[in-house]
């Protein structure tokens, strides 16, 4: 029930066809709603089931085949038999996919690095409203990169963390526009080492659950301020 055309309308589109028939159908698609998610696997044949027999219809109706594609990157992973003549691999270029694959590489990876280390006295506040506060003395470390960047503020007050010199280290405060701050109490590490906002150590998988979302929202997400890196193999 998004874009497109209903079962009941398809002998009207046929109809609509033989009027203006200088417009040529190139391709027909449809789009699963659940197939990465084993409890709607009924669901999703059903609508296979119903796209193979409305194409099949249409193609009779025109007296000629086009191109027809269902599978986004769940279904090209739960689906195989169905690929018809393409498919849609939208984020599983990223090396996102269900749990049930294990095989795909995470590919992106959001980097910053530590801009300031500084002491925080036991029962100090920490970052905007106060909203967390240190219950011994703690070693902060300034990460400059925040909300506007499309580090989601769900994140503060311990809910997500970095990565740095392979040690996770939990976000404390709320998260700032252009900054955020990460406990590294008793830590090695240094001004000016890399942080891993998240990759092979922290996925996006885990930030999504941290963030209570999908990793669709978390890639989507950074802004166009943040540089990008691309790399070829």
């Amino acid at each position: 029930n998004r874009l497109g055309f209903l079962e009941n309308q398809i002998n009207e589109l046929i109809s609509l066809l033989h009027t203006h028939n200088k417009l040529k159908v190139s391709s027909v698609f449809s789009h699963l709603a659940g197939s990465d998610d084993a409890q709607h696997d009924t669901f999703t044949l059903q609508q296979i089931t119903l796209f193979e027999a409305i194409c099949a219809k249409l193609e009779q109706a025109i007296g000629y085949s086009f191109i027809k594609h269902i599978l986004n990157s769940a279904g090209v992973q739960r689906f195989t038999s169905w690929q018809f003549n393409m498919v849609r691999v939208g984020i599983g270029m990223y090396g996102i996919g269900v749990d049930a694959m294990q095989s795909l590489q995470q590919v992106a990876k959001l980097k910053s690095y530590v801009a300031q280390i500084k002491e925080v006295p036991q029962g100090h506040t920490v970052g905007y409203n106060r909203m967390w506060s240190s219950n011994k003395n703690i070693t902060i470390a300034i990460v400059p990169i925040g909300y506007a960047d499309g580090l989601d503020r769900r994140l503060s007050n311990g809910k997500g963390t970095f990565v740095i010199n392979g040690c996770r280290v939990p976000i404390v405060g709320n998260i700032c526009m252009d900054m955020c701050m990460v406990d590294i109490t008793s830590l090695p590490i240094k001004e000016g080492d890399e942080v891993e906002i998240f990759g092979d150590n922290y996925t996006l998988a885990e930030m999504a659950k941290d963030m209570g979302t999908i990793t669709y929202e978390v890639l989507t997400g950074i802004s166009r301020r943040v540089k990008r890196i691309y790399y070829y193999e």
